[in-house]
């Protein structure tokens, strides 16, 4: 077996592209696009005086809060360009959180899994890793670009 699909089975409800699916693409969600290359990247984020952003290599992109950067970091650290974020951003925080512990813990069994090895077999193999979940989350797709609302504005009154 494969050590990224011994890390995927070990990890379970953990793996990033679960949790996208099942807490992320379950709810309400709007479509957000970063324009990255489809590689493992470096994301760093900026507090400047315009605000909070995060860095990618050499584009900023401009978010509204510190979660909503936390959360955006991870897509952009996978590579991947198109994906949902919740509508409600109460929820965005919470999940960043959810992302983060699993980017770590995905990192610490990679490098568990991985010690002894040369640095270019390392390399190989968290470049498959990280393609296996951006290959998941593109999979599971970005969703709408305009999230769905109900249509009915009937109200009832009652005649007590």
């Amino acid at each position: 077996m494969k050590i990224s699909e011994e890390i995927k089975t070990e990890l379970r409800e953990l793996w990033i592209p679960v949790i996208y699916k099942n807490k992320i693409r379950s709810q309400r969600t709007r479509l957000h696009s970063l324009s990255v290359p489809e590689t493992e990247n470096k994301a760093e984020i900026l507090h400047t005086l315009l605000g909070i952003e995060l860095k990618v290599s050499n584009q900023r992109f401009s978010c509204p809060d510190l979660s909503t950067a936390r959360y955006l970091r991870i897509f952009a650290r996978l590579g991947v360009n198109e994906f949902a974020v919740p509508y409600d951003i109460s929820r965005i925080s919470n999940l960043a959180d959810e992302l983060e512990s699993s980017w770590q813990r995905m990192l610490l069994l990679l490098d568990r899994k991985c010690s002894g090895k040369s640095p270019q077999s390392y390399g190989k193999i968290r470049a498959g890793l990280i393609r296996a979940v951006r290959n998941g989350v593109d999979e599971i797709g970005p969703g709408r670009a305009i999230p769905a609302f109900r249509k009915s504005t009937k109200h009832r009154i009652s005649k007590n």
